[in-house]
């Protein structure tokens, strides 16, 4: 009995010896180096702020300042290099007030710059007019530099589709919205072409008589820029005080953070979650759109 207990017992180890043997060498799960980690998304989030702050950062459009040509939801590209680098210039308004630029630049006439106000963090878009040693003049509307008035172009409708995003408020615009031919409602602005002395023009909102329509004359400082929204009659700029949150005047060029260079795509505002519907979100034909100001011939 027992010769049989020990030949069954022999027989038992040699089957667990052989199931062992089958079975893959099994490693210890190893632990997450949660330093390592850390360490990969630090380096990351660093090199995303220092592309931000040195190359180029998206910027999304939230007001209707910069109408016809900007509208809320647009979502642009703007580069940090074109001016040089200033406070100003990382992503994070964070730094105090310092006089001067790095590889420093002045702007040109026409060109739709992020600026932030004097004491402030916020970022506003808006278009230079005018350059240090200018002299500066709002007249019934009409902008005058230097002695000149900027040449202006017929009144003429300017028709954008209607969504969530550009509602055109009848208390902003007045009775403007009309139905298309495609059954689609669109907000129709009176629009002014305006021409600066380097050539470049673009489009103006003009909804008559407003509060910005007289300015001046000033006298552009040395390292200032004056600039101004195209919706002419609905924009916080250089023409208002920054209590009013307007800019207070020509600004100093340490607070240009860049350049608006091209629309990346653009949203109207409608659709939800479900993918069915992002169809309805983006707005087309709007992507790759310059906002370098055309130059006349």
């Amino acid at each position: 009995m027992a010769q049989d207990d020990a030949v069954l017992n022999a027989g038992e180890d040699k089957q667990a010896s052989a199931q062992l043997a089958a079975q893959p060498n099994q490693k210890p799960k190893a632990k997450t180096d949660w330093v390592s980690e850390l360490r990969g998304i630090f380096w990351l989030v660093l090199a995303v702020l220092g592309f931000h702050t040195f190359i180029a950062k998206p910027f999304y459009i939230p007001s209707e300042s910069m109408l016809p040509g900007l509208l809320v939801g647009d979502q642009l590209v703007v580069s940090k290099f074109p001016y040089g680098f200033s406070y100003i210039s990382p992503t994070f308004h964070v730094l105090p007030f310092m006089k001067g630029r790095l590889l420093g630049q002045l702007p040109e006439r026409g060109d739709v710059v992020i600026i932030a106000p004097p004491g402030k963090t916020d970022d506003y878009i808006k278009r230079v007019i005018g350059l240090p040693g200018d002299t500066i003049e709002v007249r019934d509307g009409v902008v005058i530099l230097n002695g000149k008035p900027l040449q202006r172009g017929p009144v003429h409708d300017k028709a954008i589709p209607v969504d969530l995003n550009a509602q055109c408020s009848p208390a902003e615009y007045g009775d403007v919205i009309r139905q298309g031919a495609d059954g689609r409602l669109y907000c129709h602005l009176p629009v002014v072409t305006e021409t600066l002395p380097n050539g470049r023009r673009y489009d103006t909102v003009e909804l008559g008589r407003s509060e910005g329509d007289f300015y001046g004359p000033v006298k552009i400082p040395e390292g200032h820029v004056f600039v101004m929204g195209d919706n002419r009659d609905r924009s916080a700029d250089s023409r208002f005080p920054v209590a009013s949150l307007g800019l207070g005047g020509p600004v100093p060029w340490e607070n240009l953070g860049g350049r608006a260079e091209f629309i990346s795509y653009s949203k109207t505002g409608e659709g939800s979650w479900n993918p069915l519907t992002w169809g309805q979100s983006f707005r087309g034909g709007r992507a790759g759109t310059s906002l370098h100001a055309a130059r006349v011939k």
